[in-house]
């Protein structure tokens, strides 16, 4: 049975009246930039995330990049950021004037171990940006101790853990912003690149709509030299169309998650993903562990199951970290993980017969 990584197509089809109005009213209203339909996003996802202010942008990246630049990195601050993560996490900090200072995952979750982060920090150290990595977050409790024991700032990268939940608290809403990505792959995703950074602080908010839209508040008013990182009309409208659908979507991806828990548990080789306690995890990426990952995957797409590898390279030891000459000594957890992580297919709309044929064939490899 062929099963694909996502199914982007089928999800468009089960809502397809209110995507086409939507497009169709931001072509009838002309509102192709900023505009009515941007703004209902913006106050739609703000309530959706337990926040007070949300500020759209381009994308994703840009999201970070607003984020700190509001913040103020200023050349020669240091900012701590995963081992494991998607290049705009770090790229960003860099793009932002800053140094990008590494640590390890914890071995279990994904995500960046508070302990390393203790051991990274500097006089320099201004800053910490946990990513909660796949959907799970990451251990909240212990970063927000230590940044406030430190006097740091943190900025959550939520590009893949919309609505996930850290005890019972929405992610995003522990440190001083937030970003969030709608690549059209994500939990919440729009129909081409879209990105938000979300906040309690009505200053932090404002100054990052400055720096979003050329400087300025009001058009032609450039109060500071800002860039242009503008969502627009047309994905704001799909976004907020497919938004009412995201806690039953991220349900269904929950449900699915369960039973690839069931039927792959007891498989031997096969790792599936550990859920830390008081954890939500809304899986936007499924990753099992194999010894023997590259040869599972082979087989599972030679017999028409579509799979990835996220990530196939530990940050620091990518080529464009080597000026820090870091070594596969330093990050243990990371380097392992991206020889051994494979993501298997899960979406909302994935049935019970895709997931046996997973299962099936990951037990045939076995």
């Amino acid at each position: 049975m062929a099963v694909p990584f996502a199914d982007l197509q089928l999800q468009y089809q089960n809502i397809k009246g209110e995507i086409d109005a939507a497009i169709a009213a931001v072509i009838r209203d002309n509102a192709f930039i900023r505009g009515p339909f941007v703004d209902a996003f913006e106050r739609d996802f703000a309530r959706a995330a337990s926040v007070k202010h949300c500020v759209s942008c381009a994308n994703g990246t840009d999201a970070l990049y607003l984020a700190m630049a509001a913040l103020k990195v200023k050349p020669g601050d240091e900012v701590i950021t995963t081992a494991h993560s998607w290049i705009s996490t770090s790229a960003m900090i860099t793009h932002a004037g800053a140094v990008v200072k590494f640590c390890d995952t914890d071995g279990v979750t994904f995500t960046i171990d508070p302990a390393a982060i203790e051991a990274a920090i500097t006089p320099r150290t201004v800053g910490i940006i946990p990513v909660h990595l796949y959907g799970q977050p990451a251990d909240m409790d212990a970063i927000m101790r230590i940044a406030n024991k430190h006097g740091l700032w943190v900025i959550e990268d939520c590009a893949q853990a919309h609505l996930a939940r850290y005890k019972g608290q929405m992610v995003g809403t522990f440190g001083a912003a937030a970003t969030y990505s709608f690549y059209p792959g994500k939990n919440l995703g729009a129909m081409g690149d879209a990105g938000a950074v979300v906040t309690n602080d009505a200053g932090l908010a404002e100054h990052m709509t400055r720096l979003a839209r050329h400087g300025g508040l009001v058009k032609h008013q450039h109060e500071i030299e800002g860039v242009n990182s503008r969502l627009d009309g047309m994905q704001a409208a799909i976004l907020s169309a497919k938004l009412p659908h995201l806690a039953a979507w991220t349900e269904a991806r929950q449900r699915a998650a369960a039973v690839y828990d069931s039927g792959l548990n007891q498989i031997e080789g096969v790792s599936v993903p550990q859920v830390a306690p008081g954890r939500d995890h809304v899986y936007h990426l499924y990753t099992i562990r194999h010894p023997r990952r590259d040869a599972l995957a082979a087989h599972l797409n030679g017999n028409g199951v579509q799979t990835a590898i996220n990530y196939p390279t530990a940050l620091p030891l990518l080529q464009a970290y080597a000026r820090f000459g870091h070594t596969v000594a330093e990050f243990p957890h990371a380097y392992r993980d991206q020889t051994s992580i494979l993501s298997l297919p899960i979406f909302a709309e994935i049935t019970p017969a895709q997931q046996e044929s997973v299962i099936r064939l990951v037990r045939e490899f076995a």
